[in-house]
């Protein structure tokens, strides 16, 4: 198994690699090496990272409330959230729940209530009239 990363080449991906330059466009640069093996390599190297940010932002717990805090109403989304029709249910909500009665039905069901749907839907066909 020949060894394709010399000394330079690995100097020069990892150059390359910190100015944000394309695996493809390194590939060609460095010559009879694949993309791919750019890419391994960069693993490899602790640089499959590309773009880190010296800015550490903490993740926040993204929820219903949090996007409307203003809305007192039901937050079920209608539509498609990057549509122009997009809205929030707003009909009243049940005490301690963020949605209304309707749409409590539907976010909150017991794991087993499909189920038993099925089997009286089953027993029901089976009966011979």
């Amino acid at each position: 198994m020949k060894n394709y990363w010399t000394k330079s080449k690995v100097e020069k991906l990892s150059k390359l690699w910190g100015q944000g330059v394309s695996a493809r466009d390194i590939a060609e640069k460095l010559g009879d090496i694949s993309r791919n093996a750019v890419i391994g390599k960069a693993n490899r190297l602790g640089l499959s990272k590309k773009l880190i940010s010296e800015d550490k932002t903490i993740k926040k717990e993204i929820s219903a409330s949090s996007l409307v805090p203003d809305m007192s109403g039901c937050k079920w989304p209608i539509g498609h959230p990057g549509d122009d029709d997009f809205y929030f249910c707003g009909k009243p909500v049940i005490p301690g729940k963020p949605y209304c009665g309707e749409h409590c039905l539907i976010a909150y069901r017991r794991k087993d209530s499909h189920q038993k749907v099925k089997k009286i839907f089953k027993l029901n066909s089976e009966t011979k009239i």
